[in-house]
């Protein structure tokens, strides 16, 4: 398969800016799914958190099939003067939205449990594995194609972390002061009317952002619709044989097993064991200014230092500061936001890095094999990315069970300090575990890096 550079305007703000918005559209459904959707649906529609757990769980063994499958067509897809990626932009952005809003079906709480649980799998299936995936893998997979300058993909990497940001900044500072709520005995209780409101408004948005990423991005570099046929077994050699893959997957995982326990537990921590739906909005501000500037200065150390040892640093240290307030186990709230912001430099040196770094996995496999497969790879570890979801959902909802969590326990004493545990203690175990998986399973270095750049630097000036 030969790649050649489209004879267009350079890349520059045009870029970032429209490569920014669209991960900004992706996360307006998929923060909010991953923050509030457990919550919704225990608290408001009275579902066991064991069961929305075991949902999210299931969804992800579906995304094995789908994220690949998306994967496969994203790479058979034919380019079109927009590109090869691009079009799936628009083809999805309504779908999305649309799967997204359904799923916080307020008009259906006092439905029958059966119905209930129903609508919540086939709805959450309906967004995350089809209509998300959809969209998702060609966005991700496109990064290769908007420059094929090291430089220019780890800037779009950090875009790219920007735009999720503020995403997530919206998310969680703003949405806690809207869709909760304080009852006449002094509770934090969410509302389910302004939960399904919040959801219209937010797939809204994600459409605005895609559309906005759609007109703005270029894809520079032609990437020819994949001929060969399609060989199940070709595809798991060469994705069993790739280290870096498999690195890169782990350390994947356990990010985002990190990353969407805090969010998820951040709903039960803040408003149930601290009484303070503001404590959700302030730990939420002070993480996202945090990954804000981190976006800048991340790219400048990673050339210095390595994007792979700037990331495990990252996640030691934030299994140090979770661990510590696990221990001082405060009643503090401002104490335990100040912790929890100074952990999440566990989420920002590997989140903003990760991006570009999936695309020196697949620079890796070019030197390696000769060819290149963007949409397959990038789909691997989108779906290892969704099992970071599942993991954190099925983990903390299963935890939630065991410590007696019910909406009518929701503020017992043991019920509260189990919610603390669980919030300490999982994001620490994740952050050790993933910079343990990028110690000694990613082997891309910087020094490799470095090398398989100039590699290929080599083999395009060659075919000009």
């Amino acid at each position: 398969m030969s790649n050649t550079t489209n004879k267009v305007q350079p890349f520059g703000m045009r870029d970032k800016l429209g490569y920014m918005f669209g991960d900004f559209g992706n996360d307006f459904t998929f923060i909010l799914s991953s923050t509030f959707l457990m919550k919704f649906y225990t608290d408001v529609m009275g579902v066991s958190p064991v069961i929305v757990g075991m949902m999210m769980m299931v969804a992800r063994f579906v995304d094995a099939f789908t994220d690949v499958t998306m994967g496969q067509i994203a790479d058979r897809s034919r380019p079109t003067a927009k590109g090869k990626f691009l079009p799936w932009i628009k083809r999805m952005c309504g779908p999305v939205a649309l799967a997204s809003f359904l799923m916080y079906a307020v008009w259906f709480k006092d439905m029958p449990m059966a119905f209930k649980i129903v609508w919540m799998f086939a709805t959450y299936l309906l967004w995350g594995s089809i209509c998300y995936t959809g969209i998702n893998i060609p966005y991700g997979s496109m990064a290769s194609a908007i420059s094929p300058e090291a430089k220019d993909r780890s800037e779009l990497s950090s875009w790219r972390t920007i735009g999720a940001t503020l995403a997530s900044m919206f998310i969680g500072v703003v949405l806690p002061m809207i869709v909760y709520y304080e009852d006449a005995e002094g509770h934090t209780l969410i509302s389910g009317t302004n939960m399904a409101i919040a959801g219209a408004v937010c797939s809204v948005c994600a459409v605005i952002c895609y559309l906005i990423c759609y007109n703005l991005t270029t894809e520079r570099v032609k990437i020819e619709k994949k001929e060969e046929k399609f060989s199940l077994i070709h595809l798991l050699k060469t994705l069993i044989s790739s280290r870096a893959l498999i690195g890169i997957v782990l350390a994947a995982l356990l990010l985002l097993l990190s990353q969407l326990t805090l969010g998820s537990m951040g709903q039960y921590i803040f408003p149930n064991y601290f009484g303070s739906k503001e404590g959700v909005s302030i730990s939420g501000f002070c993480a996202n200014i945090l990954v804000i500037v981190l976006a800048f200065i991340v790219p400048t150390l990673a050339a210095k230092v390595g994007k792979k040892e700037l990331s495990a640093f990252g996640g030691i240290l934030g299994a140090v500061v979770f661990f510590i307030a696990f221990i001082l186990h405060t009643d503090n709230l401002y104490l335990f936001i100040a912790l929890y912001t100074i952990g999440y430099l566990g989420i920002g040196f590997f989140n903003v890095n990760c991006w570009a770094m999936i695309t020196d996995v697949i620079d890796d496999a070019e030197v390696r094999e000769g060819e290149r497969s963007d949409g397959t790879f990038y789909s691997v570890y989108s779906f290892a990315r969704k099992m970071g979801q599942a993991a954190s959902s099925g983990l903390s909802g299963a935890l939630l069970g065991i410590v007696g969590y019910t909406e009518a326990t929701a503020f017992d004493p043991d019920v509260l300090n189990g919610i603390y545990d669980i919030s300490c203690l999982v994001p620490a175990a994740g952050f050790l575990l993933m910079a343990l998986a990028l110690i000694f399973v990613y082997p891309l270095g910087k020094k490799k890096v470095d090398s398989n750049i100039a590699v290929l630097k080599a083999k395009r000036e060659g075919k000009k």
